[in-house]
């Protein structure tokens, strides 16, 4: 491997569009506030990207624990409706604050609140994506958050790490920098004892390096190094490149920009998907799923074929024709692969381990020659 300054220059130095997600810890106080002082620092960095010459996007949390501060309440709400009435209240603040600190520069906050639903509609996806391309070209800073006053279980991301990779497939971004309140993917559970260091690089999150994923989250936010470490390796896949670092770190977002060895960079892979390939792969949640045998598992990974009714064993789920499914290998269960089917769950069920010939005489006709073509399909292997 390259020395890791090297590694860092060179790929930093192709980035044009950055996603900072910001997560609660590094913007509110000890007792739940906004920590106005670090929000007017992250935002002038911010800018300074902006006049740099980067696209960048603030994927920022702190709704609820904004909402938290103001009420006085000491722990998290359990319940959907104190968790959405609690955001309504914080993300007026949260947002008026970042208004008024790129105010100081010149520039607006123009906020935008998104569901799952946003990302699942075509549509609505490209409507949002249009959206932020024209925002680039204004004195605008685009905050995007989960819109937490209305989400439920069902459409809800979890996590703005999960936001945040979805936010960097959205607009084939190059970098997300992830601001925490730890320094980047520490080599083992950080005491005074243990002697541990921030891991500098990381090619591959492996499952090695997933339990490494100690648990980090406050008692205001959601998600912690695991959430991180699944937005990393999405984005990763997608041919692009992560930033843990600790976001009170100081000037944290112009020495990452500046090649620094600072937090933890995730290298991205060799090959770059397309818009389209990431809406599928890594944004779309799967309708059901096919078990394969060996040989279509094969064909699909090895020889870029599309996936054909004769290999499919099982069909596990209901879905309708042009829903995202699932891929799984037979036996083990492993998820390899997702794509758009041309086919029901039903029709799949009638036509499976029957040769392509044998569709029509099946099922009285042949929509397809394929049950998920190779342009419709995400390989999510290494």
């Amino acid at each position: 491997m390259k020395p890791k300054d090297e590694i860092r220059s060179q790929i930093l130095s192709k980035v044009k569009k950055i996603v900072i997600k910001i997560g609660t810890g590094v913007l509110t106080t000890d007792n739940g506030y906004l920590d106005k002082e670090q929000i007017r620092g992250l935002a002038e960095q911010v800018v300074e990207l902006k006049k740099m010459g980067y696209c960048v996007v603030v994927v920022s949390s702190g709704a609820i624990g904004s909402g938290m501060g103001e009420l006085g309440i000491g722990k998290r709400p359990t319940t959907l409706p104190e968790l959405q009435a609690v955001a309504a209240i914080g993300q007026s603040k949260l947002i008026s604050m970042y208004d008024a600190c790129f105010k100081l520069h010149g520039y607006h906050a123009a906020q935008i609140l998104l569901t799952r639903e946003d990302f699942e509609d075509r549509q609505r996806y490209l409507n949002t994506c249009n959206t932020i391309h024209t925002l680039f070209q204004l004195n605008a800073i685009p905050v995007v958050n989960e819109n937490d006053t209305i989400s439920v279980d069902e459409i809800a991301f979890g996590d703005n790490d999960a936001l945040s990779a979805m936010v960097m497939n959205l607009l084939n971004a190059e970098l997300l920098i992830i601001l925490s309140s730890v320094d980047g993917l520490y080599d083992r559970y950080p005491t005074a004892k243990s002697k541990a260091v921030i891991i500098p690089v990381v090619e591959d999150v492996s499952d090695e390096i997933r339990q490494l994923a100690f648990n980090t989250k406050t008692q205001r936010g959601v998600g912690g190094m695991q959430t991180k470490l699944e937005a990393a390796s999405a984005v990763i896949k997608a041919g692009e490149a992560v930033v843990i670092a600790n976001g009170r770190v100081g000037k944290v977002l112009r020495r990452v920009v500046r090649c620094e060895n600072i937090g933890t960079l995730f290298l991205p892979k060799k090959k770059r998907l397309t818009s389209r390939k990431r809406w599928i792969g890594y944004t779309l949640k799967p309708k059901g799923k096919v078990y394969v045998d060996d040989g279509a598992m094969n064909a699909l990974v090895e020889k870029g074929k599309s996936l054909l009714a004769t290999g499919i064993v099982t069909v596990v789920g209901t879905f309708q024709k042009g829903d995202i499914i699932s891929i799984c290998k037979k036996g083990g269960g492993m998820i390899f692969a997702k794509g758009l089917t041309n086919y029901s769950s039903g029709e799949i069920d009638k036509i499976k381990g029957h040769s392509t010939s044998a569709i029509g005489k099946v099922l009285g006709y042949k929509l397809y020659d394929e049950v998920i073509h190779r342009d419709n399909m995400v390989i999510l292997l290494d």
